[in-house]
């Protein structure tokens, strides 16, 4: 290859928000994100919230031969949502589900079933090796009091351990995603900084969209306006980050968002606004190393606060299990106490006395209702436990080597 190639990669990133019999008018919507892929045909197209294969295939059908290379995740019990389409050959992929994932016993967030992953696909264009990371983290219900911290922190350390681990052997990485936080959030912080990723809206030389890049606006009528209330602009959670590692320079020359209805239409594309970016890509002469911190210098702070979080939410596991552990041991004893009242009654010891077959008969069924559901949540605790534990015992060996560095 030539010294002074060059490429130019546009690339497409939406939370479609597509979910079955809950998402409003998701057939249509879909078929709208169809025709503007189909029309403005994009390098790369990364998309989260396809919680339903069908919507993946008849987006597929809908596409014809634009992007025909395409994948979808799928993951836990409805799915990731995570699926890629592009327009050039796609020679590998490989999915990661995060070990946390939120609580099961949650329904109205769901995000335990999603099986909340990220998906990587790798590509060759014009002999540069793209690693492409699709990734949807944990939802932020309640800023104010966020009970999935923990486990949004657990999910962005994996999600850099992972970047970190599997694109060595890449030339240029780009992510991108609902990653569901603040850019000064400490998990971005420590994503960008673990990983070296830049942020294409920070870099970007031009942009056009929502102000400060926002990816959740007030002024989109599927987004809850009760959620923004604190931030009138709206907020940016949806990322597309990049990198080079080997001979290469990747510079953002322009990145989009929607903003609001689609055109002719009075619905948007979806609840969140959608990020497009275009990327120059250049051979240099000399490899660029790829180094820890090169996007956060106080990368050891950010280590010490996302580790300090995520104890944080250990001792709130620690408190889970303990807890269900007393009440599965009480539902026990309950159980026993009623097997030694029934051996009794057998025996002759209550003669006279009549059995209260109905009262006792709902009273076991109770607990061992109480014993079943409490030895589970006992059970999914001590995993949370482990999980943390073994996160946070990460962060204490990375921060001991950021600390030994000269």
């Amino acid at each position: 290859m030539e010294g002074d190639l060059t490429l130019q990669l546009r690339i497409f990133d939406l939370n479609c928000w597509a979910i079955r019999y809950l998402s409003k008018r998701r057939q249509e919507r879909i078929q709208l994100i169809g025709d503007m892929l189909r029309r403005e045909r994009f390098d790369l197209v990364l998309l989260q919230e396809v919680w339903s294969e069908q919507d993946y295939s008849d987006l597929k059908a809908r596409l014809g031969g634009c992007y025909p290379f395409s994948h979808y995740f799928r993951s836990g019990v409805i799915g990731s949502g995570l699926c890629v389409f592009s327009r050039f050959p796609i020679l590998d992929t490989l999915l990661y589900q995060y070990s946390l994932n939120g609580y099961p016993y949650m329904l109205q967030h769901g995000d335990w079933f999603c099986g909340k992953s990220v998906g990587l696909v790798i590509i060759k264009i014009s002999g540069i090796v793209f690693n492409v990371y699709v990734t949807h983290l944990h939802a932020e219900y309640c800023r104010e009091k966020d009970a999935y911290l923990p486990h949004r922190l657990v999910q962005a350390w994996e999600l850099a351990q992972f970047i970190r681990h599997t694109s060595k052997a890449a030339d240029v990485v780009l992510l991108g995603g609902d990653l569901n936080m603040h850019p000064e959030d400490v998990g971005i912080r420590l994503l960008r900084g673990w990983t070296g990723l830049r942020d294409a809206f920070a870099e970007a030389t031009r942009f056009e969209g929502c102000e400060d890049g926002c990816t959740l606006i007030p002024n989109n009528c599927f987004t809850v306006k009760t959620e923004l209330l604190p931030f009138p602009l709206g907020i940016r959670i949806d990322y597309i980050l990049y990198k080079a590692i080997s001979s290469f320079t990747v510079k953002c020359e322009e990145l989009k968002t929607t903003t609001g209805t689609a055109p002719g239409m009075d619905i948007p594309f979806s609840d969140h606004e959608a990020v497009m970016a275009t990327l120059h890509i250049q051979r240099q002469g000399q490899a660029a190393g790829a180094t820890l911190g090169t996007a956060e210098p106080m990368l050891a702070d950010v280590v010490t606060e996302a580790r300090t979080e995520v104890g944080v939410g250990l001792r709130a596991a620690q408190r889970q299990r303990y807890s269900t552990g007393r009440m599965a041991v009480l539902a026990l004893l309950l159980l026993l106490l009623q097997a030694a009242a029934a051996l009794g009654a057998l025996a002759g010891l209550a003669a006279g006395q009549p059995f209260p077959k109905l009262s006792f008969s709902l009273l076991a069924f109770l607990a061992i209702g109480v014993l079943l559901l409490a030895t589970g949540l006992h059970l999914f605790h001590t995993i949370e436990v482990k999980m943390l534990q073994g996160t946070e015992e990460q962060m204490r060996m990375a921060l001991r080597a950021l600390q030994e560095r000269p």
